[in-house]
């Protein structure tokens, strides 16, 4: 049998297919979210449906061109070229970059501009694969996990001089495939105990994060522990304790106390109860404790740095897009306005929908952005909970296709890859869909195949067909 009759039987017509219905389906949602009784030819060329159109041709020809025409081991033994190619863009958009919504993350060609940090995603996931599918790698050795940090540091630091922060979210679902590949998920864990830290000292105070940081901290210890039914316990009843705290130092004879605040001496409190468990760890050498010891006090620094990088590091508009989403701010025709208008989008559609151009919502412009960040909006209001549901299940079935063929790689490199792209496009659905329901912050991020836009329709399609065709190595013979 001839290479070509086999690479053609063995292609995967489940990602072929559902890449073609998201495309199809993003086409006519732009075409509805852009309608004007003017221009309302979908193939106008002076309309987004019409550009995109043109785009979603020139991606089919660049995803047959990637299966068809370019054998995968140019771009896997390119890899460091592409790279740096990519470095010097992400350089280069620092220096000659547009600025667009207080981020400078764009290149401005004439009527075309393109992000240098969607083609990131992509060599940085060619770059992964490379590096852990070395003989011998072992993730949770240092200088291995060092070479997997510099990989995704270097990008990612310079997207943050842009700043281009939902990127940056994106980033953190490369953890997912580091996890698969041996990486141990107390880091994980750490991760979302610091979101979950930040969050609280922001909506609270630093006080109930170090109260919640001590309860964690409990559980762990206690699961450690020889006798966990004495040992939660009593750190839930140091707790409960430690939770009037604000009242006690307000009695007369704790006046000293009180001029020191909660939240500083809470920290005192747990300054010494750390500086216990160091003088422990090095009289007993108790090795499982250590972790969650340095977690603990890595958290209580996290905890007092929050407002220094919130004030400091944070885009004002970036700050105003959390406070809005955590309540602190309450600004519907303001800061809040976009995703007040999407949710009474989506919320109007009900089951079915409100039909084809015929969402009021979207109609009559009320939600900006809507044929790009917002166009969810848009399926939800025209389509309901039915057509919402349909793409979610498309998406679900790619996604769980790309986990599946992964897995049965040969090749270590293929299958890293094919995790990476899974988790690229599980970030963008989690933080797009999240942003345009309330439930995560408004940063500007497109839904992949979905959104109108030329260079990111181009980089989803060539992540993807690489490992389309990727994929076919495991059936040569």
């Amino acid at each position: 049998m001839r290479q070509s009759e086999l690479s053609y039987r063995h292609i995967d017509w489940v990602i072929v297919i559902c890449y073609l219905l998201l495309t199809f389906f993003g086409w006519i949602n732009i075409y509805a979210s852009s309608f004007s009784e003017e221009a309302s030819g979908m193939l106008n060329l002076g309309t987004k449906a019409g550009m995109q159109f043109i785009w979603i041709s020139i991606s089919i020809g660049v995803a047959c061109a990637l299966i068809f025409f370019i054998n995968p081991r140019w771009y896997l033994s390119t890899t460091w070229l592409l790279y740096l190619g990519v470095l010097i863009l992400l350089v280069g958009v620092l220096v000659f970059g547009k600025e667009v919504n207080g981020s400078k993350s764009w290149f401005s060609l004439g009527s075309v501009s393109f992000q240098p940090s969607e083609l990131s995603k992509i060599t940085t996931s060619l770059g992964l694969a490379t590096v852990m599918s070395h003989y011998n790698f072992k993730i949770n050795r240092w200088h291995d996990l060092l070479k997997v940090l510099l990989i995704l540091g270097i990008p990612a630091g310079l997207i943050i001089l842009e700043p281009e922060m939902g990127t940056i979210l994106v980033y953190v679902g490369f953890l997912f495939v580091l996890y698969r590949e041996g990486l141990t998920g107390w880091i994980i864990f750490f991760l979302g105990l610091v979101i979950l830290l930040f969050i609280l000292t922001l909506k609270f105070s630093p006080f109930v994060s170090m109260l919640v940081l001590l309860g964690i901290f409990g559980l762990l210890r206690g699961g450690q522990a020889r006798q966990p039914l004495i040992c939660i316990p009593g750190y839930l009843i140091a707790i409960v304790l430690l939770a009037f705290l604000p009242r006690l130092i307000t009695l007369p004879w704790l006046a000293p106390l009180a001029e020191m605040g909660s939240d500083l001496l809470m920290a005192l409190l747990l300054s010494a109860f750390c500086l216990y468990w160091i003088v422990r760890l090095i009289r007993r050498k108790e090795k499982k404790m250590k972790w969650f010891v340095g977690g603990l006090i890595a958290s209580l620094i996290l905890i007092f740095c929050v407002e220094f990088i919130f004030d400091k590091v944070l885009q004002p508009h970036h700050q105003a897009r959390i406070e809005n989403l955590l309540g602190i701010r309450d600004d519907p025709h303001g800061i809040g306005y976009n995703v007040n208008q999407s949710m009474i989008a989506i919320g109007s559609g009900g089951f079915s929908g409100k039909g084809f151009l015929e969402g009021t919502q979207t109609k009559f412009k009320f939600v900006p952005e809507q044929s790009t960040d917002f166009i969810f909006c848009t399926v939800g209001e025209e389509w309901g909970f039915l057509g919402s549901f349909g793409l979610l299940a498309v998406f679900f079935i790619l996604i769980t296709r790309l986990l599946i063929t992964a897995e049965r790689q040969k090749e270590a490199s293929i299958r890293i890859y094919g995790y990476c792209v899974a988790a690229i496009f599980f970030m963008h659905i989690l933080i797009n869909i999240g942003m345009t329901i309330g439930l995560m912050p408004v940063i500007g991020i497109p839904l992949p195949l979905i959104s109108y836009g030329g260079s990111s329709l181009l980089a989803f399609t060539v992540l993807l067909f690489m490992y389309v065709r990727m994929d076919l190595e495991r059936w040569r013979r």
